[in-house]
């Protein structure tokens, strides 16, 4: 029996990519991709590509929201707003939000999947041990999932998933590790795209769930930071 198409949106960063070993296990694969004038948009891009080829997706996608970089508000998009380093903080919108992004990639893969005929959306959102982004909540896919169903064809069914969305990061590197993630091939850090730069808020999140998890980190780091874990 044909398995079902699923859309998972990959940014090449380490939840889609566990994100998209959970669909690999019953899905023929469809990769998306956006760009949005982020920082480390080249290194995501290339993630995404060597995350789709180890895959084997049967489709990928690249979607470009120039808008998201027009209207800036984030220090992803905007180079006036400095990316914050340290740890993440506990609470508030940290500057790294990029206001409803989330909600264009979800556009841009029902769009798709729609024209796919695809049954499910993977979305590697992380509520829990993340930085508190609004659309990251499993309300809003909830509330998204209903505008699918008021918003396309009769015929069309497209549920959205978030199989990580209650992880921490030190779940989501032992999970990825038992399944084989090449989290080698994933990229984190805000501001760098040669090596990470081992400070930014993403990257600390990063390298606190590898520590946490008692492995190591296999990407290279321009600061000195510790990359291996304690058991």
């Amino acid at each position: 029996m044909e398995p079902e198409l699923a859309v998972v949106c990959v940014s090449g960063g380490m939840d889609s990519a566990l994100t998209a070993a959970l669909a690999a296990a019953d899905h023929a694969l469809a990769f998306l991709h956006a760009n949005y004038g982020q920082r480390t948009e080249g290194r995501e891009l290339s993630c995404f590509h060597a995350l789709a080829e180890h895959y084997g997706a049967r489709h990928r996608l690249v979607v470009e929201f120039p808008a998201l970089r027009a209207i800036g508000g984030s220090s992803l998009t905007d180079a006036r707003i400095p990316v914050r380093e340290g740890e993440p903080q506990a609470d508030g919108i940290p500057t790294s939000y990029v206001p409803f992004r989330n909600a264009h990639l979800l556009a841009a893969a029902t769009s798709w999947g729609e024209v796919l005929g695809a049954r499910a959306i993977f979305v590697g959102a992380v509520e829990q041990d993340s930085s508190g982004y609004p659309d990251c909540r499993p309300a809003f896919y909830r509330a998204y999932e209903e505008a699918i169903r008021l918003g396309t064809r009769p015929e069309t069914s497209i549920r959205i998933e978030t199989p990580v969305i209650g992880l921490r990061k030190a779940d989501i590197v032992r999970r990825g590790t038992e399944l084989r993630v090449p989290f080698e091939k994933t990229w984190s850090c805000y501001q760098a795209e040669d090596e990470a730069c081992g400070v930014c808020e993403s990257c600390r999140l990063r390298l606190r769930g590898f520590a946490e998890a008692g492995l190591t980190d296999p990407i290279r780091y321009r600061a000195p930071v510790a990359t291996r874990g304690r058991k």
